[in-house]
């Protein structure tokens, strides 16, 4: 097998001797890459942000921004990487000549201070420089203020898309702590589209590079991508006490914080089988070790409670990573996904070395952390059930508006015809040592009036739903306050929206 490497600002190096937890943050800084900083080790403050070539969803590649600090630099064999330093065009001797567009902005706009957060902003608004589809959501290119982002869609309206069609979600991901964020929402409202000659917005009409299959050790400790489904279930069986890995932004959290080491560690993240998405007559599959950011750009809001679930899930910067199958895998009770999944009734497809199985989502937790999927199994695929509900909401209640962890989450789909709910589901999420079904919430609904009476009794039961707990986060009280005022926001929204 050959050598592990990794494509690093266009120059080929060997990952030997780098440790196989080794993070992609530590083996650029090593190497005298010092623009990669690490903030927090846990995928929170987008410091150690970097672009990766990718499979596009429009185009052969996209530049995607993911956070260095999670992903092993193992799970990089064969890919190519761009930092800060990468960006700009260099003389013969190596020296940055003339800054690149986005470094420019935030010179110019006052986007930098102190100087430790810019490098992982800079790759992050390369990313959504580079966004193919970004143009479509242009506005004017030369109206009045639109060339320095002071008027029009410039976000002082509270919208979320500059003139350019830059969107702010792309920095979600990344903190600052002096500039603040005008001037740098700015640089990124001002930049333009790439230009013809840009090497790195020629790359993206190139097919990005193909999954290595690795077989990378190092001091009796071991990364491994298998090539195919079945190369990785025939491994899972000989070796059933290996952490399983996608995204690594779970995984990547428990090596940094505590210390967490793993004699062998198996990555799906490329698995062509795990990576499909399919609408089929009766159903959507969507492929368990596609990013969270593939899906929603591949959906395009076909699934409207998804769309609703992903601007809520993280930052953009975990989301490129991010997968419905990890999410799941590690059976955290305040996990975004649950909640959204269990209200469209999804089943999950697992997979092993016997076969495949479908299990439904309401049947696959079983206990803190804990699922009916067996040692060895993967979870292949997400199934969504054809006809969607017409009603559906996803409300989280947190401290912070994005990029945080949900004190509560509430998913819900309805069916309403002739003002009755024919069906009702719903998903909660922290207020158990599982996501749960709204089971009790439900039969209060269905077969009743869609009224505010109708509403204000449900939401009494729901407020019973679960078992919530005081934490740092919520107390108990507040934690069952929320669900039932969330039935009651669901009702009001659906009855102005018909009044108007």
């Amino acid at each position: 097998m050959v050598a592990a490497r990794i494509t690093v600002n266009g120059k080929e190096t060997p990952i030997s001797p780098a440790a196989p937890h080794t993070t992609v943050l530590d083996f650029l800084r090593e190497r005298g890459l010092t623009g990669t900083k690490e903030g927090c080790a846990e995928g929170e403050c987008g410091a150690c942000s970097v672009l990766v070539a990718r499979p596009g969803v429009h185009r052969p590649t996209d530049w995607v921004a993911v956070n260095a600090c999670l992903v092993p630099v193992a799970a990089l064999d064969g890919q190519e990487v761009v930092t800060s330093e990468g960006l700009a065009t260099v003389d013969a001797s190596g020296t940055p000549a003339v800054l690149h567009p986005v470094q420019e902005e935030m010179a110019v706009r006052g986007g930098s201070q102190c100087g430790y957060c810019t490098p992982g902003f800079i790759c992050s608004m390369a990313s959504e420089y580079y966004r193919p589809d970004r143009c479509a959501n242009a506005g004017p290119a030369d109206g009045p203020g639109d060339s320095d982002g002071t008027n029009g869609s410039d976000g002082s309206d509270g919208s979320e898309h500059g003139p350019n069609g830059f969107d702010l979600h792309a920095l979600s991901g990344n903190l600052c702590r002096c500039t603040g964020y005008r001037p740098i929402r700015d640089a990124a409202f001002a930049v333009g589209m790439p230009a013809e000659d840009d090497p790195l917005a020629r790359r993206r009409e190139q097919s990005a590079p193909p999954p290595v299959a690795t077989r990378y050790t190092q001091d009796d400790s071991a990364f491994m991508r298998p090539g195919t489904l079945a190369d990785a279930v025939r491994l899972l069986r000989e070796r059933p006490e290996a952490v399983v890995v996608a995204g690594s932004t779970d995984w990547g959290v428990e090596v940094n914080i505590r210390s967490r080491r793993a004699g062998c560690v198996v990555a799906v993240d490329r698995l062509p089988e795990l990576r499909t998405l399919h609408t089929g007559s009766d159903h959507i599959e969507i492929g368990a070790a596609q990013t969270l950011t593939e899906i929603e750009r591949r959906l395009d809001g076909a699934v409207p409670l998804l769309a609703e679930l992903f601007p809520q899930f993280a930052s953009r910067l975990i989301r490129n990573s991010a997968t419905l199958g990890g999410n799941l895998g590690t059976g955290s009770p305040i996990g975004d996904s649950p909640p959204v999944l269990l209200a469209l009734e999804a089943t999950l497809v697992l997979a092993d070395a016997d076969g495949e199985r479908e299990v439904p989502l309401s049947d696959y937790f079983t206990g803190y952390r804990q699922s009916v999927r067996r040692p060895g199994e993967l979870i292949r695929a997400v199934r969504v059930p054809l006809p969607l509900s017409p009603v559906t909401a996803f409300h989280k209640i947190a401290k912070r508006r994005f990029d945080d962890i949900s004190s509560v989450a509430v998913a819900f789909a309805l069916d309403i015809e002739d003002g009755t709910v024919r069906k009702a589901r719903i998903g909660l999420g922290g207020v158990a040592a599982t996501p749960v079904r709204a089971l009790a919430t439900e039969a209060a609904l269905e077969g009743r009036p869609w009224t505010a009476q109708t509403a204000e009794a449900a939401a009494r039961v729901l407020r019973t739903e679960g078992t919530p707990m005081d934490d740092h986060r919520a107390s108990a009280g507040y934690r069952s306050a929320m669900l039932g005022q969330s039935l009651l926001k669901l009702y009001a929204r659906t009855t102005e929206a018909v009044s108007s």
